[in-house]
């Protein structure tokens, strides 16, 4: 059995999230302890839950402590991962209205589908562009593209946008699954992002008058003009049961994509949307590093799973990150070094072999 302290690091759902893929994928029992305990409402919360519940059906895992506000959790799975069609609303954790985000059970999953045998379809239903998640258009453009470079085949799908509070998305996503042999694949070095190729982006909204996705898309126009880009923004009245507006931009490299995303809420100017992303977009640029701050901690697991040697800059060191690292380094068994300050720009280097 290995033990966790959820408090460890930055102390959120991503320590339990990492922690319970890599069990299912290595078949260790996994205890996860103070959960959440630096957040305000600690212990699980529906969105959590479901990715527990989802990753247990996965590998036939047994549970304790899988219930909402629990702040300990033992996760012992019962077989390597199945592939399968698979259904999972946020909402049914809680019996009632959420919007959970259906982007952080979908990557809870991949790494476990990845390693079972033939393709699985997933339909997760909750939010799709929330605070603290990665918003669906970031798996679609940036995450996925990235990881395709090891080998990982899938695709999402959205047919209804979910915005904070009321939820109500829905995604789709197909992932081919390659069993145990992922392990042979090779790593990647990920240093030099290469050339600007494009600078796109959307500026979306629904259930709003359209001249706030106008005025985002303008201001994020105007700014990044004026340090030099020619960005292409596309405007979106999205399908949704709820209102939102949001302004999403993918920079697309020779070697790497990036996404920087800006989420609008009552009372916020349509400007200030747009100046949030351009401003996160512009000092990834001045950082000079290949992955951007989000995907750095993200990708963490599937370099450590591939065979051989992975490395690649950051354009910040964050607690994420360190948190993804101590956590893989926990329960893979391979080294990883970190060099730069949190914070600033590094680089990360995974080296040694997986402990299986």
């Amino acid at each position: 059995m290995i033990v966790i302290d959820g408090s460890h690091g930055e102390g959120g759902g991503a320590v339990l999230r990492s922690a319970l893929s890599l069990s299912t994928v290595l078949g260790k029992p996994t205890r996860i302890e103070n959960i959440r305990s630096r957040r305000p409402n600690p212990g699980l919360r529906a969105q959590h839950l479901t990715a527990v519940r989802a990753l247990a059906r996965v590998c036939g895992a047994k549970l304790d402590g899988a219930e909402l506000g629990s702040s300990a959790l033992t996760f012992r799975p019962q077989s390597s991962p199945r592939s399968g069609e698979y259904s999972w609303d946020v909402a049914d954790a809680r019996r009632g209205g959420s919007a959970g985000a259906t982007s952080l059970v979908f990557q809870a999953l991949l790494l476990s589908l990845v390693f079972a045998d033939g393709e699985s379809r997933l339909f997760l239903g909750g939010g799709t562009h929330v605070a603290w998640s990665p918003p669906f258009h970031y798996l679609e453009s940036v995450y996925l593209p990235m990881l395709r470079q090891l080998g990982v085949e899938a695709r999402v799908d959205i047919e209804r946008w979910g915005w904070y509070p009321k939820g109500g998305g829905v995604v789709t996503a197909q992932i081919a699954g390659c069993g145990a042999s992922f392990t042979e694949r090779q790593g990647v070095h990920m240093q030099e992002r290469g050339r600007l190729e494009r600078l796109s982006g959307i500026s979306a909204l629904s259930n709003l008058p359209l001249t706030i996705a106008h005025r985002q898309k303008r201001r994020a126009e105007t700014i990044l003009r004026a340090e030099g880009f020619e960005p292409e923004i596309e405007i979106i009245n999205a399908p949704a049961t709820g209102q939102g507006t949001a302004l999403f931009l993918v920079a697309e490299f020779e070697n790497v994509r990036a996404g920087f995303t800006a989420l609008g809420r009552k009372g916020k100017p349509a400007e200030l949307v747009a100046e949030e992303a351009c401003k996160d977009f512009v000092l990834y640029c001045e950082s000079g590093a290949a992955l951007d701050r989000y995907l750095a901690d993200q990708v963490v697991p599937f370099l450590a799973m591939a065979e051989g040697e992975s490395s690649f800059s950051t354009s910040c060191v964050t607690q994420h990150l360190l948190t993804n690292i101590w956590i893989t380094e926990r329960l893979v068994g391979r080294q990883v070094l970190v060099e730069g300050e949190e914070g600033k720009r590094g680089k990360v280097i995974i080296t040694g072999r997986i402990d299986v």
